[in-house]
Order: C-alpha cells, then sequence, then structure tokens
C-alpha cells in the first residue's frame, strides 16, 4: 500500500501545488482546443481515463477525439476549469490529487453556460524530464448516482 508522504516545508508544498496547477492548465487548454493527441500524451502510456471507460493513449486519444468532433457538429465549445486542488504526494514519488472541475459550453454568438460540475481524481507519476503525467484519472460528475458514494478522502478533514 502507498501511504501519503507530507512535503517538509511549505515552500516545498507550494511548489508541488503550483507545478500541478501549471500541468492542468496546460493539459486542459490542449483538450479544449481539440488537440487531442497531444493531450492524450499527458496521460502514461498505459494510463486509464474513467469518464471515457478507456485505457491507454491511442484509446483516451481516440475517445477525446470523438468527443470533440461531436462538439464541432453541434456548434458548441468546451472550456474546463479545475481548481480546489489538493495534492497528496506518496511515497513512491506519486501523487493523488483531487480537484473540481466545471465543464462550461460556449455555442457560437452564444453565452458560457455550466454544462457539468466534477470531482476529478487522479495519481500523477513524473515523466522522463520531470513533467507530470496521468496514471489514472476518475472523474465523478456531480449529481450522479456514484457522487453520493461515500470513498475515502483524499486529504485531512474531509
Amino acid at each position: 500500500m502507498t501511504t501519503t508522504s507530507q512535503p517538509t516545508t511549505d515552500a516545498q508544498a507550494d511548489l508541488l501545488h503550483l507545478s500541478i496547477e501549471r500541468f492542468y492548465a496546460r493539459q486542459m487548454q490542449l483538450l479544449d482546443n481539440g488537440s487531442t493527441d497531444e493531450w492524450a500524451a499527458t496521460f502514461t502510456a498505459d494510463g486509464t481515463f474513467s469518464a471515457a471507460f478507456v485505457q491507454g493513449r491511442p484509446a483516451i486519444a481516440k475517445a477525446a477525439a470523438r468527443a470533440h468532433a461531436a462538439r464541432v457538429d453541434r456548434g458548441v465549445q468546451h472550456r474546463h476549469w479545475m481548481g480546489m486542488l489538493v495534492p497528496d504526494p506518496l511515497t513512491d514519488g506519486s501523487v493523488r490529487a483531487e480537484c473540481y472541475a466545471v465543464v462550461y459550453e460556449i455555442s457560437a454568438g452564444g453565452q458560457p453556460t455550466p454544462h457539468s460540475s466534477t470531482l476529478c481524481q487522479d495519481v500523477l507519476v513524473r515523466a522522463e524530464g520531470g513533467s507530470w503525467t496521468v496514471a489514472s484519472r476518475q472523474v465523478t460528475k456531480d449529481g450522479s448516482p456514484a457522487a453520493g458514494v461515500p470513498g475515502a478522502p483524499l486529504h485531512a478533514g474531509s
């Protein structure tokens, strides 16, 4: 069992938090802009993505491209906003990261409207070169039956 290993200083915790926020900003912009192959490359080769029930970069890229094409056909754009990030470093060097993701949908000439609100639970690992990659992503849409299932909190005080 992998255990949590807290950073030893506030500065280390802040740097970890900032590096993951930067990763999410880049990753979500790739997805929202339709760069689905590049977005899939932010997952490990055998990464899993629960929202599409897929595993592995090729399957993740294909599912993302299909979803993006469907949005283009409907004439809408999605914008993901990730926040309330709580990263928990693990002793093996990976990080469990929990955050909220709100997806806005914008139609041509329209106003942004909330499309979905979710809980995103990732296990992040460092890739060669030091960038983050997603080993697993569990997305639970607020209001879904799974959202009411109690689970182990990722951080103290939950």
